[in-house]
């Protein structure tokens, strides 16, 4: 159901809703003016719920103020039962990332270990991105250093093959190094069964899932086995590999009795933010640790958080234990999910005594640590960038801290593509959505203060253009300090530029050679420290100008040798094997430099039709 409303003033007419909800399981959802999702809850009881974000007792959690004031409207869906209601919240929530809903920090995509079972010989690799559907995946990881170190460590250990390919093997044919120094067995030379290069891949998997008892046995098993055989080579080689193993496992010294697999969740809510810390134990032992970030911007309770959580978690994961410890009382739709995702039994549940309640404090107390040390590493942040922005004020004699500073440059190679680029900083930090590109066209000539003018003007062109209807939030709010890269002739060029706009902004330019400071009326450059605070923050602020301008400038000039380039003219040569070309050259300048040899060794690229291709191009000049 929905009712629709012109913007009240306040949150008169969001109340006028609520005699309309039913006060039945369900999702309800506050709507932005657009239409747009804000916030995305569940409930027992949808009314009583959602009129408590408008009683007045009590100090309102997180940005709930803020999100009522947005709030244009509220729909809700009516479920059977709780755990119906759960289910739904969770694909409203992935739908549609509503930004007052509870977020993983950046809400960045976790990386993941990945076990390419659909392939022939599986691989196992790094992996971010959708799961694939019949691959195996473990994680998520908090860090990408975490999934390298990992798979540092069991490859190593597991002979399974590195190669990147969907097949085995190199062109060439021959096993590469991996397999000279014991780290793969070659199944592109046919130097191991299929069988025994997956007991190899099993091993990895039961390692990563903690199962390291069963994997010594596995390994011991086979070392006798070659031992009786008289394969003393082979039985050598699975010897190193067992001491390998328990190595890793004498080093979980934090074990517990009876072998069990469960994952501890400690959590420290903040304000506005949480952070949950995951202990796995497998086998009795904690044999893993990871730290997450939570935004809370909808100020959710504790258990709300851990409820979250855990369906953020794993939902995506394949490893989802038959037990978690959490400190979570009321947990059945959670459990009722999170057990038809695993395909059997699954606990969820608070331990209230022994070493589970032990390890469950464990948790809480390094969760509340590194929440503390990040509020003191954003604090420190915060104020470095404060004394950075008042020693730029003081350095350039500005009347207040330059806020917003929008920095400009110019990318060209020659007369092609030519481009410029906006970067905006806001209190010392990157506002990427603020980015904004330029593509010149009407310039004659390398005449980079003509690039500089015109780029300034279209910008301050385009503030008038908001405030006319034009709207473009980058472009309707003026900076407190333009910073141009380059010397005194960019600084004049942009100085007219603004003139001509009428732009009552401070304006400064800053050259890469002596890391120079000019502004407008001065000879000389100021006399700034390079190592000044002030300083350091305008010199990252032009590098990530000049990064955004070379970035564009390569896509605009990338995109159009695929319209028209030099493989026009050569047969055989489709997107597919152009793609891989210029991967392997990085630019048709090299592609046509390269020799027959060097074209013989493009991934993918048949050597007969490498040498047409020599042949076309030599013959074409």
């Amino acid at each position: 159901m929905k009712d629709s409303s012109q913007p009240p003033d306040d949150t008169s007419l969001l109340r006028a809703i609520l005699p309309r909800i039913p006060n039945q399981p369900g999702v309800y959802r506050f709507m932005g003016a657009a239409g747009e999702v804000l916030y995305v809850g569940k409930a027992k009881e949808l009314r009583k719920r959602v009129s408590s974000y408008f009683r007045r007792s009590g100090t309102p959690h997180g940005r709930t103020p803020e999100m009522l004031l947005l709030a244009r409207d509220i729909e809700w869906v009516v479920t059977a039962s709780e755990v119906e209601a759960l289910l739904l919240e969770d694909n409203f929530i992935k739908e549609s990332r509503p930004p007052f809903n509870l977020r993983l920090r950046d809400d960045k995509s976790y990386p993941f270990i990945e076990i390419t079972l659909r392939d022939e010989w599986p691989r196992v690799r790094f992996f971010r991105g959708r799961h694939v559907p019949g691959n195996l995946y473990f994680g998520p990881y908090s860090s990408a250093r975490k999934v390298r170190d990992t798979l540092d460590v069991i490859g190593r250990i597991f002979p399974y093959r590195k190669c990147r390919g969907v097949k085995p093997g190199r062109p060439s044919g021959s096993p590469c190094l991996q397999y000279f120094i014991k780290r793969s067995l070659a199944p592109c030379d046919a130097r191991v069964t299929h069988g025994e290069y997956m007991a190899v891949v099993q091993q990895a998997i039961d390692f990563l899932r903690g199962r390291l008892g069963a994997v010594e046995r596995g390994i011991a098993g086979e070392m006798a086995a070659a031992a009786v055989a008289q394969e003393f080579e082979r039985a050598a080689l699975l010897r190193d590999r067992l001491d390998a193993v328990r190595h890793v496992h004498e080093r979980q010294a934090a074990r517990i009795e009876g072998g069990e697999a469960f994952d501890v969740i400690g959590l420290h809510q903040g304000e506005p933010g949480a952070n949950v810390q995951v202990f796995r134990v497998r086998d009795g032992a904690v044999v893993d640790r990871q730290a997450y970030y939570v935004d809370n911007a909808g100020g959710r309770d504790a258990a709300e958080v851990v409820e979250e959580f855990l369906l953020e978690f794993y939902w995506d994961g394949a490893s989802i234990p038959p037990q978690i410890v959490a400190p979570l009382e009321d947990s059945v739709g959670v459990v009722a999910l999170l057990a038809a995702r695993r395909g059997a039994k699954l606990t969820v549940r608070a331990a209230k005594r022994g070493p589970k309640r032990r390890l469950l404090e464990l948790a809480r107390r390094n969760a509340e640590l590194a929440a503390q040390a990040e509020a003191e590493r954003l604090a420190r942040r915060s104020t470095a960038r404060i004394e950075a922005l008042e020693s730029l004020r003081d350095g350039l004699g500005l009347e207040g801290l330059p806020l917003r500073i929008e920095c400009y440059d110019i990318s060209n190679l020659g007369e092609q593509h030519v481009v410029g680029s906006m970067v905006v900083f806001e209190g010392g930090v990157a506002k990427k959505a603020h980015y904004r590109k330029f593509a010149l066209r009407d310039v004659q000539g390398q005449d980079d203060f003509a690039m500089m003018n015109q780029v300034l003007r279209r910008r301050f062109e385009r503030n008038v253009a908001a405030a006319g209807g034009d709207y473009d939030e980058s472009f309707a709010t003026l900076p407190d300090l333009v910073v141009v890269d380059g010397g005194k002739g960019q600084l004049s060029a942009a100085q007219a530029a603004l003139k001509a706009a009428n732009a009552a902004v401070d304006l400064v330019s800053l050259a890469k050679q002596r890391e120079e400071v000019f502004v407008p009326g001065r000879r000389e450059p100021l006399p700034l420290p390079a190592d000044d605070p002030g300083s350091l923050l305008l010199q990252r602020v032009r590098d990530e100008a000049h990064r955004f301008a070379v970035t564009y400038h390569r896509q605009r000039r990338d995109a159009d040798l695929h319209k028209a380039s030099v493989f026009d003219g050569l047969s055989q040569v489709g997107p597919v094997r152009r793609r891989r070309i210029l991967q392997h050259f990085g630019s048709p300048e090299r592609f046509i430099a390269a020799s027959r040899e060097e074209l013989e060794r493009v991934p993918g690229l048949p050597g007969k039709v490498a040498r047409e291709i020599y042949a076309q191009l030599h013959k074409t000049g």
